[in-house]
C-alpha cells in the first residue's frame, strides 16, 4: 500500500488503542532485513481513518485486505511478473500484520508474520517450485481467522457482506492515488484497488446463495455494479490511462453499499 506519514501512524496507534477499525497502516519496516523490497518509483498517499468498525468487522477486514494483495500477487507470478508480485506480499508484512499482531490471539489465529517473510522471500527469489507451499502456509492461517470469526456471528452471511463493503470501500483511495494527469502514473495502486475490488466480490459471492434467498433483487445490483467494475480493472496490468473515472468508482461503490443495506 502506501508511505504513510508520522501523523497518520499516530493517529492509528491511537484507533488501534481505543479499539476501533482503522485503514491499512503504513509502516514500510526497516527491522524486515532478511525480506528486502526492491526500490519502488511510486508511493502513495494515506488513506483516511475511517469510524470505527466494530471490532470483528475490523479484524475481518485487515484478512481481506492481506486476501487482496495475494490475489495480485499470485496473478503477477502466474504470468511470472515476479517484480511487479513483491510488492503485493510486501505489503501485508509491512502494512497490515502489525496493526493486527496484538488481536491474533484473541481470535484465535497463530503467528504468520514468519509465513508471510517466507512467502515474500519467495517470490523476492522467483522460486516457483516453492511458492506454492509458502502460499499455503498463509492461506492457513488466514483459514484460522475465518474459522473463529465465522464461530463469533450470529449471522455469516451478513457479517460476510459487512466485511465485503468495508474492503470494497478502500479502493477508490488507492485507486485515486494512482492517477496523475490522467495517467496511472503508479501501477502499483491500480492493482491494489483492483485486488480489494476482485476480493469483496469473491467474498459476496461466497454466501451468494443465502443473499438470494433475502433478498434477490439487492443482490442482482450488487452484481451489476460489480460486473461493470471488473470490466474496467479486467487486467492486472495497469494500462497507462484510467480505465474508470475515479468519481465512477466512487458512484459504483456507493451504490453496491447501499444496495448492500437491504440484505443486512
Amino acid at each position: 500500500m502506501m508511505v504513510r506519514s508520522a501523523t497518520w501512524l499516530g493517529l492509528a496507534a491511537l484507533a488501534v488503542a481505543a479499539g476501533g477499525l482503522m485503514t491499512v497502516g503504513s509502516n514500510r519496516a526497516q527491522a524486515q532485513a532478511s525480506v528486502q523490497a526492491p526500490a519502488k518509483p511510486e508511493s502513495e498517499a494515506a488513506p483516511k481513518i475511517p469510524a470505527a468498525l466494530p471490532p470483528d468487522v475490523a479484524f475481518g477486514r485487515f484478512i481481506a485486505l492481506i486476501r487482496g494483495h495475494l490475489l495480485t500477487g499470485d496473478e503477477l507470478v502466474k504470468q511470472r511478473d515476479w517484480s511487479d508480485a513483491h510488492p503485493h506480499f510486501m505489503f501485508p508484512l509491512e502494512e497490515i500484520y502489525g496493526v493486527i499482531r496484538d488481536d491474533l490471539r484473541s481470535y484465535k489465529t497463530p503467528p504468520f508474520d514468519g509465513a508471510l517473510k517466507a512467502l515474500a522471500r519467495t517470490v523476492q527469489a522467483r522460486n516457483a517450485k516453492q511458492y506454492a507451499k509458502a502460499r499455503e502456509r498463509v492461506e492457513n492461517a488466514l483459514a484460522a481467522a475465518d474459522a473463529n470469526l465465522k464461530a463469533r456471528q450470529p449471522s455469516w452471511p451478513r457479517f460476510v457482506v459487512e466485511v465485503a463493503i468495508e474492503t470494497l470501500k478502500t479502493a477508490p483511495e488507492e485507486y485515486e492515488d494512482a492517477i496523475a494527469k490522467n495517467r496511472l502514473a503508479h501501477p502499483v495502486g491500480y492493482q491494489t484497488a483492483r485486488g480489494f475490488i476482485l476480493q469483496a466480490d469473491r467474498m459476496i459471492e461466497s454466501v451468494a446463495g443465502d443473499l438470494e434467498a433475502k433478498n434477490p433483487e439487492a443482490l442482482r445490483d450488487i452484481r451489476q455494479e460489480f460486473a461493470q467494475l471488473k470490466q474496467a480493472f479486467v487486467a492486472v496490468n495497469a494500462p497507462k490511462r484510467p480505465p474508470l473515472d475515479a468519481a465512477a468508482l466512487r458512484g459504483a461503490v456507493s451504490q453496491i453499499e447501499q444496495a448492500a443495506g437491504k440484505l443486512r
